[in-house]
């Protein structure tokens, strides 16, 4: 019998073999790899060679730590070092490719300082970074 998985679980799995792709990327992924009737599910056989590729290709790497930093610093022109909860929801929802509800409260959850209610981006994107060697 073959193994299947969700296609809603896609995202999960390539994220966390340290792969970073936009939705953009990703739905384009999940269209090569589903079944021409589209199920929800997809055949375990037809996304391994499809992400073996992906892995080989070093594909969707993650942002340096440098421009992340200069990104964040864009949104902070006062240069306080931090963004308010708000602010940070206000951008990661309403400009650019916005993030889901479900990408916006994973985000909260390990970025915003609970004392303080804000992001230290320094911090955030030293927690975030993948050591690459």
């Amino acid at each position: 019998m073959s193994q299947i998985i969700q296609w809603i679980e896609i995202g999960t799995i390539i994220r966390s073999l340290g792969c970073c792709p936009s939705e953009g990327e990703l739905h384009d992924l999940i269209a090569e790899v589903e079944e021409e009737e589209p199920t929800g599910y997809i055949r375990f056989e037809k996304f391994l060679p499809v992400m073996t590729e992906v892995l080989l290709e070093r594909r969707y790497r993650p942002i340096p730590e440098d421009i992340l930093l200069r990104a964040f610093e864009v949104l902070d022109p006062a240069k306080r070092g931090f963004l308010s909860k708000e602010e940070l929801i206000k951008y990661m929802t309403e400009e650019g490719e916005p993030f889901s509800q479900e990408e916006m409260e994973e985000m909260l959850s390990a970025a915003v300082d609970p004392e303080s209610n804000s992001i230290h981006f320094k911090d955030y994107i030293t927690m975030m970074v993948i050591d690459e060697n």
